[in-house]
């Protein structure tokens, strides 16, 4: 197991990961060794972390201001990317160097007093379960236990914000070298369904050797036609452009335009200047140097004077030259992070050591156990040399940001990072996450216009989303809103109602005030209704004059002539009562119409009764003998017509004692319009009122039918059946017109049935007196009325 050993007082212990096995199936029934350099493929890029390591414990032995007269060194040791050989490497740590016995100290030389996990959640995860520290857990949508925790945690975050996956992909990972090409098989699926998708934006969240996977897509494809659709990938802090050997001329472009977030990081221009010259000839004690060189620079060291096979390692090759996927001259975010770590543990260890000088007199920290470096570890607060100041919160968590690193490939095929934005958790609220999205190169075949990704066009104002079923919640079709509902804004969820005072405007994307609606004498429908009301009234009072003017007549005399000039007056009233419900309600309009209208009805309908009666009567008086004389005049008039008008009007006192009209606004009734009403207090009184003016219609109508047939030349009873059924029709017809109109068309059909029934009074029972008086008055005597009929 290839490893990097410096010796020193005290040693931070760390576990890289370096390398991806390719070859060396493993069995389950056998321990094999570790794979040696010639039967794996490394990548090359991690390298520079075991150099930032180096770096950091460098500057720190040459500060004399931290851990005076003691001496840091590190042990470095290869994870391989596997579980097995991540604990054999921890047990490693805590062993001997020359016996594997954990806890074991026998050496001085191995004082380790602190380790720092690999870049990978598991690998950290691994070596925490054996050291049972502190954990910094990562998660991936690789195919382990990890990725599945992501799926049950980090996707519902996404729904809550809004976004929604188009697919969720795992990608395979092998654990055997026969499982590679099923791997490469399914790799090529996926990427076939990801690249024909219509979800242009792609979240990976793997490890830091992911992307050299996922290079792997483009020459796996089955499908020809998805090549240039467009994608742009977004990464996480964890992912790395990282290459190995074989794919040092593949094509970036798959990476042009990416985002990626990464641990805030800043540049160090010495740890630039101190990898320069770096060669495995200026070097010792690095066991990685040698099998990076003839990875990164596809050579070989001559060993035992035999043949070398390709060209031969010099040790002048420059790292300056190597493409970005191999190793940055700069130091990267993940490198930034093993750098502060060890800063960190050396100032842990410099605060323990003052506290032991001045609590123990003096106690060597070579006997003190790692486990209690945590105290003080959580305690630390630095700058670095970069200027960046370093400190753990209360949880023991490193309190830093993230950067917004853009992913751009230069001309040469080389690429560059573009910080594009940050994440500072220490910023106000608000002020946490910024971009600069002017600055973001995005992939070509956007043409560098921002991508738009989204399952479905946005629905406009006036529409609503309706979920699509058995696809995720963004992917919708748009919907008009229904009737007396609005969206103003793009794209909501569901269209809402406006206040009572507004209605739907015609695209329904707006609320407008609501008109102000009453049956006023302004418009065309009140002026009519209110037109005919005034020429029945104008006909009546004429036909009152004509009456009065002959009043002596045989004719007016016949059926009473006091019923005549009531029902007259009565009907006068009605017409005119039609007038108190045109206009704006008020509290006294409202409060007389209805009771108006009731009790001048049923005086006019208690007169067409006892006119009928008086008939019955009439003929029946003269028969010899008839004892029904006596009951014929105007104490038979009295009898009837008073005590029926006088049920109506206590009908009508019941009711504004209890329940009284008042003037009201209806908002519901006409969605564009605001209806002045007169709000009847109780239905139940209102027809009651009405049911009482039906009961004496029905009586007068039966007692005119049976004496429409009596054998005088003028029967009035036949006219007065006939007004009668007209009356009855009229009002039976109301009902249910009443009932299913709104506002001033209510109104209107009341206004009308007043009118209607009142007129079918007047014309069918005076319309022949009249006839009589004015075009036939040879038939105005009292031998001609008196006549019967043979």
């Amino acid at each position: 197991m290839a490893n990097y050993h410096q010796e020193g007082d005290l040693i931070i212990g760390g576990i890289a990961s370096h390398s991806f096995i390719i070859s060396s199936p493993i069995s389950f029934h056998e321990e094999p060794p570790p794979p040696s350099y010639d039967e794996i493929n490394v990548v090359p890029k991690h390298y520079q972390h075991i150099l930032a390591w180096a770096f950091a414990v460098k500057e720190i032995n040459e500060n004399p201001q931290i851990l005076p007269n003691t001496t840091l060194g590190l042990l470095i040791y290869d994870s391989y990317f596997n579980a097995k050989w991540t604990y054999h490497a921890t047990m490693l740590l805590i062993s001997a160097l020359s016996k594997f016995v954990p806890n074991y100290i026998c050496d001085t030389e191995k004082n380790l007093i602190a380790a720092i996990g690999g870049l990978d959640s598991q690998t950290s995860l691994h070596v925490a379960v054996v050291l049972d520290m502190w954990m910094w857990i990562g998660v991936s949508v690789m195919e382990t236990d990890n990725g599945e925790q992501f799926v049950q945690s980090v996707v519902p975050l996404f729904a809550q914000s809004g976004i929604c996956l188009a697919y969720i992909e795992r990608i395979p990972r092998p654990t055997l070298v026969t499982e590679i090409l099923e791997m490469f098989v399914r790799g090529a699926k996926i990427r076939d369904r990801i690249m024909d998708s219509n979800a242009n934006v792609i979240v990976i969240h793997g490890e830091s050797y992911s992307l050299t996977i996922y290079r792997w897509f483009d020459y796996l494809s089955e499908l020809e036609d998805v090549a240039n659709k467009p994608k742009v990938w977004i990464a996480t802090a964890q992912v790395e452009l990282t290459s190995f050997v074989y794919q040092k001329t593949w094509d970036t472009e798959l990476i042009h335009g990416s985002l990626l977030f990464t641990i805030h990081s800043n540049d160090l221009p010495a740890f630039s200047e101190a990898v320069k010259d770096r060669n495995p000839s200026s070097v010792t004690g690095d066991g990685f140097i040698k099998d990076f060189w003839q990875q990164a620079f596809v050579c070989e060291f001559p060993t035992g004077g035999g043949k070398v096979e390709g060209d031969i390692c010099t040790g002048k090759e420059k790292l300056e030259s190597l493409p970005g996927p191999f190793f940055e001259m700069r130091m990267t975010s993940h490198s930034y992070s093993i750098y502060n770590a060890v800063y960190a543990v050396a100032h842990a260890l410099h605060a323990m050591s003052i506290s032991r000088v001045r609590y123990r007199g003096g106690m060597k920290l070579q006997t003190q156990q790692c486990w209690q470096l945590h105290l003080f570890l959580r305690g630390v607060t630095f700058n670095n040399s970069a200027g960046d100041k370093i400190f753990f919160d209360k949880n023991g968590e490193l309190t830093a940001g993230f950067d917004v690193i853009n992913w751009v490939k230069s001309s040469n095929h080389s690429y560059h990072r573009v910080r594009v934005g940050m994440m500072d958790p220490l910023a106000p609220q608000g002020q946490r996450f910024t971009i600069n999205e002017k600055v973001i190169t995005w992939p070509r075949s956007f043409n560098q216009v921002q991508p738009h990704s989204v399952c479905s066009e946005s629905c406009y104002p006036g529409f609503s989303k309706k979920v699509k079923e058995g696809e995720p919640f963004c992917c919708y079709e748009c919907i008009p809103c229904p009737e007396g509902k609005i969206s103003d804004k793009k794209d909501m969820n569901d269209c809402h109602e406006c206040t009572d005072e507004n209605h739907p405007n015609k695209y329904k994307d707006s609320c407008v005030p609501k008109d102000i609606s009453f049956l006023s004498y302004e418009e065309p429908l009140g002026i009519s209704l209110a037109s005919l009301a005034l020429s029945f009234s104008l006909i009546t009072a004429m036909v009152l004059g004509l009456v009065l003017r002959h009043h002596n007549t045989p004719i007016v005399k016949a059926n009473n002539r006091q019923l005549t000039y009531t029902l007259l007056l009565s009907l006068l009233l009605c017409f005119l009562s039609a007038l108190l419900f045109i206009g704006q309600p008020q509290k006294v309009t409202c409060l007389l119409r209805q009771a108006t209208f009731g009790m001048i009805f049923s005086v006019a309908v208690s007169c067409v009764l006892a006119k009928t009666i008086t008939v019955v009567l009439a003929f029946m008086a003269t028969k010899p003998g008839s004892q029904m004389r006596k009951w014929a005049g105007r104490k038979l008039d009295t009898f009837i017509v008073l005590p029926c008008s006088l049920i109506q009007a206590v009908i009508c006192s019941i009711w504004w004692a209890t329940t009284p009209p008042f003037p009201d606004v209806d908002n519901n009734s006409t969605p564009e319009e605001i209806v002045l009403e007169c709000n009847e207090g109780s239905v139940a009184m209102f027809y009651c009122v009405l049911g009482y003016l039906g009961f004496q219609a029905i009586i007068s109508f039966i007692v005119a039918f049976l004496a429409r047939k009596l054998p005088d030349s003028f029967n009035e009873a036949k006219f007065i059946t006939f007004s009668l059924l007209v009356f009855c029709s009229v009002w039976l017809s109301f009902v249910p017109s009443y009932v299913s109109s709104n506002g001033k068309y209510m109104v209107a059909v009341e206004i009308f049935a007043i009118l209607a029934s009142s007129a079918g009074l007047l014309v069918c029972i005076f319309s022949p007196k009249c006839y009589i008086i004015m075009l036939k008055p040879e038939l105005n005597s009292r031998e001609q009325l008196m006549k019967r009929k043979t």
